[in-house]
């Protein structure tokens, strides 16, 4: 494998991560948005009894304590939030699978940016899921970065 192939499938790679957190984020944003004026609590009821859910779980019933509290408000919040961070995605997976150089220098920030809070989440809610993701970011900052190295402004990139 070739120096230009292994450059190519790395950035791919990203993207293809990029381009699937983004779409995901999407949808979730969009389902906020058609939860607005609809009672949770009875929606969430629903879909547990239909997934056949246990009744003494106790995720379940703090999910279903806390579920009062989110209003329309915060539904549309957590929409618009969900919007941008799902077109900062859109935007580095495309920008990457079309190997634009901003794009690693976009992703490189942006992703580089929110290490320190995943640090602090980290130390504050330790949980695998959020180390792995910690380790997955920092491995895309350390790729892109030895990656625009490798492949100086001045040098064709394959």
């Amino acid at each position: 494998m070739t120096k230009g192939t292994a450059h190519s499938r790395g950035l791919m790679l990203i993207a293809a991560f990029k381009l699937l957190k983004g779409v995901v984020l999407l949808a979730v944003a969009i389902g906020a948005l058609r939860l607005l004026h609809k009672d949770l609590a009875v929606l969430a009821d629903h879909w547990i009894n239909a997934f056949r859910g246990d009744p003494h779980n106790r995720y379940l019933h703090w999910l279903l304590a806390k579920l009062p509290m989110v209003d329309d408000r915060k539904l549309k919040e957590l929409s618009v939030g969900t919007f941008i961070y799902s077109a900062i995605f859109l935007t580095e997976g495309a920008g990457l699978a079309l190997s634009k150089r901003w794009a690693e220098y976009f992703t490189i920030i942006t992703t580089g940016s929110f290490l320190p809070l995943e640090v602090y989440e980290i130390i504050h809610h330790a949980s695998i899921a959020k180390c792995v993701a910690l380790i997955i970011n920092i491995a895309v900052v350390v790729y892109l970065v030895r990656e625009l190295r490798r492949y100086p402004k001045g040098r064709a990139q394959p």
